[in-house]
């Protein structure tokens, strides 16, 4: 319990409802406590006997400062980190905007196949296998051949000359990124740790978040401590600085961090996923098939050994039919996504005995992703599943044919990053981040000065 210094002027004697209290220790007057008096009158320090009771709100102070002193580390370092992966993927467009693009030939000069593309981009990498190939209907634009997440070739599509990625440190800097805002720095076998504690830290800034709000929900309306809580306080400074910067930043930037937690809870926990689609009263996906997470697995097609699969311009050309308005498709080669998968590219096939004991050649069904002019939202992709061996189209997924749940599930995935809304929505992610680490700045700072930091009083004078 908190001790008050007063001082009486001679003559006086303490208030009787200091002594009902619990009493008042006074000092000589020609010696003052602590060296802050002169003399003049009597010192008295009042400690009360009695604690009030823990309120709801003194509660949720508590249990707001224990787990933000917890957690506050980890959600400087996403805070951080997600503030610069806002505008990955235009820093890195616009970085590479001129290995992106070639000079056209004249107008009937015709392009290489993108099979030959494909084997010359293999030719630069072979020691990969290639995971997936795009393709612009922009005659300007390189055909884009990735090897997993490691390495994207641009190819020239009239010549096959091959280009490398003309930003590799702004992309190792935006992976080192990643790595440290879902796994914390952690790589192998531990990155199964480092994302469960970004998960659960994730899920207590979401708790941090809501609780600030309750905390800043003044008791009285007024003005002037309305002005105080809303703007900042040019000539505020030490403990009273910090208040200002920490209610002023979580209330303006508290709506932003509660839909980037919790759509990160989501994305973090299989039990919050599942949520999603009972909430909406949609079917929960046993399991993740290719092409659009949540799509069930098709069967793998079988022909005779004789037979082969089409190669990826016939398989293209087959999506662009199924999609006239298309402007870049993706063909998912099937490869390891990562280091060490076991996935064959698309036209590879793996042999197959049967109960009769005769080898086929089994074959996954071809997936493209598309995105189309005109198609809403801004992250709308169609995904064509085509039979490999004849081009037959077995399963055509668009964002509109979707069931509520997973049209909901998509949202939380861009409304993460803010892509959803566009360069606004990301603006605001990253402004939101950045307030993040400076409530974690403010929040350590008043809890040092609580917890270590003596605080000087003035003793009042009562007369």
């Amino acid at each position: 319990m908190k001790r008050r210094d007063i001082r009486f002027r001679p003559g006086s004697f303490p208030p009787r409802h200091f002594a009902a209290a619990g009493g008042a220790i006074c000092g000589n007057p020609s010696r003052p406590a602590n060296g802050s008096l002169d003399g003049t009158g009597i010192f008295c320090r009042i400690r009360p006997t009695h604690r009030p009771p823990m309120t709801v709100r003194k509660s949720i102070f508590w249990l707001h400062l224990a787990t933000g002193l917890t957690v506050g580390l980890v959600v400087a370092v996403m805070s951080f980190t997600g503030t610069a992966l806002a505008f990955e993927h235009d820093i890195i467009a616009r970085v590479e905007r001129d290995a992106l693009r070639v000079t056209p030939p004249p107008a009937n000069a015709p392009r290489l196949p993108v099979s030959e593309l494909i084997k010359h981009a293999r030719i630069a990498e072979p020691n990969r296998r290639p995971t997936a190939v795009t393709v612009s209907s922009d005659p300007a634009q390189v055909v884009q051949v990735a090897f997993g997440r490691e390495a994207t070739l641009y190819v020239d599509p009239y010549s096959g000359a091959v280009r490398e990625q003309g930003s590799k440190k702004w992309r190792a800097f935006f992976q080192l990124m990643e790595g440290w805002h879902r796994f914390l720095g952690r790589s192998g076998d531990q990155r199964a740790l480092g994302k469960a504690v970004t998960g659960a830290c994730n899920a207590a800034f979401l708790f941090l978040a809501l609780s600030g709000l309750v905390l800043w929900w003044p008791r009285k309306w007024r003005t002037k401590g309305l002005k105080r809580s809303l703007w900042f306080l040019r000539d505020a400074s030490g403990r009273a600085r910090d208040w200002n910067w920490h209610n002023v930043i979580g209330f303006w930037s508290a709506p932003i961090l509660i839909i980037l937690t919790a759509t990160g809870v989501v994305m973090s926990y299989r039990w919050a996923n599942d949520l999603v689609y009972r909430a909406t009263g949609s079917p929960v996906p046993a399991q993740q098939g290719p092409g659009n997470p949540g799509s069930p697995a098709l069967a793998a097609a079988k022909a005779p050994a004789t037979e082969g699969p089409l190669g990826p311009d016939a398989l293209l050309a087959a999506a662009r039919q199924f999609s006239p308005r298309w402007e870049v498709t993706t063909l998912l080669l099937g490869g390891p996504r990562g280091k060490g998968g076991d996935q064959r590219p698309a036209g590879e096939t793996r042999p197959s005995a049967g109960q009769t004991g005769a080898e086929h050649l089994v074959t996954p069904p071809a997936v493209i992703m598309v995105q189309e002019s005109g198609a809403g939202p801004l992250f709308a992709r169609t995904s064509l599943t085509l039979d490999p061996f004849s081009a037959e189209l077995l399963k055509r997924d668009t964002y509109a044919d979707g069931s509520l749940g997973r049209r909901v599930r998509t949202w939380i995935r861009f409304l993460h990053t803010g892509e959803a809304l566009g360069p606004v929505g990301q603006l605001l992610a990253a402004l939101a981040s950045l307030g993040a680490g400076f409530l974690v700045y403010t929040g350590f700072a008043l809890s040092w000065r609580r917890f270590f930091l003596q605080k000087e009083e003035k003793p009042a004078v009562v007369s």
